[in-house]
């Protein structure tokens, strides 16, 4: 399988993250508008933490506190599970069934570079899978 750098390219090299120090409320607007599940949370350039919505699914909605009150840091995941450039995506996706994680920051050393979400994974390994398919029936067939 390929490294997990070769996906971030094809994404675009979008690093989509917010401030511990914003509000849940504006991590929420960040999620919509970016059309995903979780965001990097950074202080500067280190990445101290992932805000999903789990985070606030169990944390503000479950337990009745105010989105708009509540600074990111209050609820993130900050134990974060991190995967180097040349990782697998085979590899990645077995750490993420492994931890039962969906979304796996990429770093190079202290660098963030993105992150990879589970199905980014499965339409890789789908994708490549098909690629292997076609080959096999085109060399089959000639």
């Amino acid at each position: 399988m390929r490294p997990i750098l070769e996906l971030l390219e094809k994404q675009g090299g979008a690093i989509w993250s917010l401030s511990p120090d914003d509000s849940v409320y504006q991590a929420l607007e960040m999620l919509a508008e970016c059309n995903v599940g979780a965001l990097m949370v950074l202080q500067g350039d280190k990445l101290v933490g992932i805000f999903s919505e789990r985070d606030y699914t169990r944390k503000i909605a479950l337990e009745g506190r105010s989105s708009r009150e509540t600074q990111v840091r209050d609820i993130m995941t900050s134990q974060v599970l991190t995967v180097g450039p040349k990782s697998s995506t085979d590899d990645c996706m077995a750490l993420m069934s492994q931890k039962k994680i969906r979304h796996l920051p990429v770093v190079d050393g202290a660098k963030v570079l993105g992150m990879v979400s589970i199905r980014d994974l499965m339409d890789d390994i789908i994708k490549d899978r098909e690629q292997t398919i076609t080959q096999l029936q085109n060399y089959i067939t000639s």
